[in-house]
């Protein structure tokens, strides 16, 4: 990322530390610097958790001053829907929970509060992409048929798309071209899940049970970015970068840095969303 973008950019906010080619730019908001109030405070990007609409639309505005680029904000539903977005895509309120661009200037951008953003791009920086994954939507159905987000978006990533600015042809990807960034999201030891979450990973994956630690009768304690890492890892992706399940990238653990829909819906009565943005220069 350039300098000068970096500037413009709030200090509090995540810049990925990944080997992403100059031209693929992208960041994690947080809750620093917007407009919003308590509960949304300060930086909300979500009109849908009953913040003041004006509010959103400021901070929205915000976000696409400060990275140059369109943010491009989808309606987000837990499921595995993948769309491609392009200029004519830049206003938004498609219904997926994945996107995949090669358009200079179009932000594929995930709302988070606890879900894990997870960020997509490859070694030639001609395509990017980005998912919400939370649990619902990582597990996906049972079998190959029915394949979590994370499967879903890659099998729309992997062919890429744009070669030169109007040319456009169909190359294959090898997976270690291929470069994932992990976000913020509910931590290992604060995200409590019953038996049936647990069963939905393990019967597809038995290496998954490594993934719930037993948290009291018929209870788990999951560990989402360690789940993520495993199908990704399963899919043949070996660059991953981001959340390792430290403390750090807790969204619960860290009130004043990070929007918790598990923490505060029900204490404050509302928690206002992050957002994860990738863009191509």
């Amino acid at each position: 990322m350039s300098p000068d973008l970096r500037r413009d950019l709030h200090p509090h906010w995540i810049i990925p530390n990944w080997p992403a080619p100059a031209r693929v730019h992208a960041v994690c908001t947080t809750r620093a610097g917007g407009t919003s109030r308590a509960p949304f405070d300060a930086m909300n990007l979500g009109d849908h958790v009953g913040d003041d609409a004006r509010d959103v639309a400021q901070n929205r505005s915000l976000l696409c001053n400060a990275i140059r680029a369109t943010p491009v904000f989808l309606t987000q539903v837990h499921g595995v829907r993948v769309v491609d977005l392009d200029d004519a895509t830049a206003g938004g309120g498609l219904q997926a929970d994945a996107c995949v661009s090669r358009h200079p200037g179009v932000a594929c951008t995930i709302m988070v509060a606890d879900c894990l953003p997870v960020l997509f791009t490859n070694r030639q920086g001609t395509a990017v992409g980005a998912a919400h994954a939370g649990w619902r939507g990582l597990a996906g159905g049972r079998g190959q048929s029915k394949p979590g987000i994370l499967e879903a978006i890659y099998q729309r990533f992997r062919p890429l798309a744009l070669v030169g600015s109007e040319q456009l042809a169909t190359i294959n990807v090898a997976d270690s071209d291929i470069l994932v960034w992990l976000g913020p999201c509910i931590g290992p030891d604060k995200f409590e899940v019953g038996g049936d979450v647990r069963d939905a990973f393990v019967a597809q994956d038995a290496v998954a049970q490594t993934m719930f630690m037993p948290f009291g009768a018929g209870k788990w304690l999951a560990n989402l970015a360690g789940l993520a890492r495993l199908r990704l890892l399963a899919m043949g992706i070996e660059n991953i970068y981001g959340n390792d399940g430290g403390p750090d990238w807790c969204t619960v653990s860290n009130p004043s840095r990070f929007f918790s829909h598990r923490r505060d819906a029900v204490a404050l009565g509302g928690s206002g969303r992050m957002a994860a943005c990738i863009w191509l220069a």
